[in-house]
């Protein structure tokens, strides 16, 4: 029996960020068969949710979990996106051609103009629901509408993400 790993174009994905959105959106994409691969979790409480839903992936730095990454989730406070994207730019961690998605309602995908800048391609996706940062919500991910912005050209990819992950996207 085919397993959603064995999809053709399953993606590594990294994930900055293991607050309660971004280890949920980890495991969503995980469940959909993508390879989460690292996730930077610095809080105690991050790297306990981290070993909970995201069992197989390793605890890194950011710059790891970037450099590795075909899909880079970012899945910070939005005011600490800015910065980071452009730390990871100045780093060279993210490789030209990386797909790189935040999850801030916030911003569109101009607040990753420093990392596009160095050739990622980057995504805005947002579900639209509150996050407790426990298993149980990736049943509530089920049907939740997202807030997605890409570039036109990124709209298939970031309608896919979305719908891998249960979700529901409007543009």
């Amino acid at each position: 029996m085919s397993t959603p790993a064995d999809r053709p174009a399953r993606l590594t994905v990294g994930v900055i960020s293991a607050g309660r959105v971004g280890a949920v959106l980890g495991a969503a994409l995980a469940r959909a068969g993508h390879r989460v691969d690292a996730v930077a979790a610095v809080s105690d409480a991050s790297r306990k949710r981290a070993g909970l839903l995201l069992p197989e992936a390793a605890i890194k730095p950011s710059v790891e979990v970037a450099a590795a990454a075909d899909l880079l989730l970012l899945a910070v406070p939005d005011d600490a996106l800015e910065p980071l994207a452009a730390g990871l730019a100045g780093t060279g961690a993210v490789r030209r051609g990386t797909l790189v998605a935040h999850t801030s309602g916030a911003h569109g995908v101009g607040i990753l103009s420093a990392l596009t800048e160095v050739g990622a391609l980057p995504l805005a996706l947002h579900p639209v629901m509150t996050f407790t940062g426990r298993d149980d919500d990736l049943q509530r991910l089920d049907g939740a509408a997202w807030g997605v912005t890409s570039e036109e050209v990124l709209r298939p990819v970031a309608e896919t993400l979305v719908i891998e992950m249960g979700g529901e996207p409007s543009f």
